[in-house]
């Protein structure tokens, strides 16, 4: 099972799955894009890379959203910074922004419990477009782009220069749910969304893209629908991608943000 946090090439696994700790696989859970595309050049330039390997999203001008598991806790701090405003990391357009502060989400313990969400104050404001945050469920399902800089292959702890993309298939509670209880991984339906090629494999998040987006068109603009979570190895059609569900915390992400009025 992938735990997806990647930090400096260094997978880390979930600890304290509970109950189901006994009947886990002995892989432990980890998160990448698998199968995917470069993505264009101001394609998604929301889309922010974490210095401690996660990745993030821009939800408004001086606040990244990315998974809980991927911010060690809620306080003020300065250790991580942002890289913004291109999908090629290396070029001279990208920019480089440290944090002020992080709320992760209020008791979080493991991504298992499906609250696996966190929001980042910025130093600063920076002039970049947002991704948009559901406001209900309508967009949780249909056709799904996970984007991210993390490996492309299972095994592969690779950091990626270039940002990739790639469309998963939605999958729904019942199905992602049978998958995983049956081989003993909790499944909370209510705060996760699944997505992955269950016949075919091949696409797929992995390891370095935890705290990444999954998204959705409406219209024109991007919708966040999922943070790249957990999953079992990357791009297997057994196991999906797990992701916790935007709309399901997107009042409690609004709430965090609201609470610590940005300045400057």
């Amino acid at each position: 099972m992938r735990a997806l946090t990647l930090v400096l090439g260094v997978v880390v696994g979930l600890a304290g799955l509970g109950s189901a700790a006994q009947a886990r696989p002995d892989e432990p859970p980890r998160p990448e894009i698998v199968g995917g595309t470069l993505a264009g050049a101001t394609e998604f330039p929301f889309v922010v890379r974490l210095n401690n390997g996660c990745a993030g999203t821009l939800v408004s001008s001086r606040y990244v959203l990315t998974a809980a598991h991927c911010a060690s806790r809620t306080g003020t701090t300065s250790s991580y910074v942002a890289t913004i405003g291109s999908a090629d990391l290396g070029s001279g357009r990208a920019e480089q922004v440290r944090s002020e502060r992080v709320r992760r989400a209020p008791g979080f313990t493991d991504v298992t419990r499906g609250d696996d969400w966190a929001v980042i104050r910025l130093a600063h404001s920076v002039d970049l477009p947002v991704v948009a945050l559901p406001t209900g469920t309508a967009l949780d399902g249909g056709a799904l782009t996970v984007v991210g800089w993390g490996a492309t292959r299972e095994g592969a702890l690779i950091q990626q220069r270039r940002l990739r993309q790639v469309q998963v298939p939605y999958v729904g509670d019942g199905t992602c749910g049978n998958v995983f209880r049956s081989k003993g991984y909790p499944f909370v339906a209510s705060d996760m969304i699944c997505a992955g090629d269950l016949r075919n494999g091949g696409r797929d998040a992995c390891q370095g893209d935890s705290g990444g987006p999954l998204l959705r068109r409406d219209g024109g603009r991007w919708v966040q629908v999922g943070i790249v979570s957990w999953g079992v190895g990357c791009g297997r059609a057994a196991y999906p991608g797990v992701y916790t569900q935007v709309s399901r915390f997107a009042a409690d992400i609004r709430a965090a943000i609201e609470e610590q009025p940005a300045r400057g």
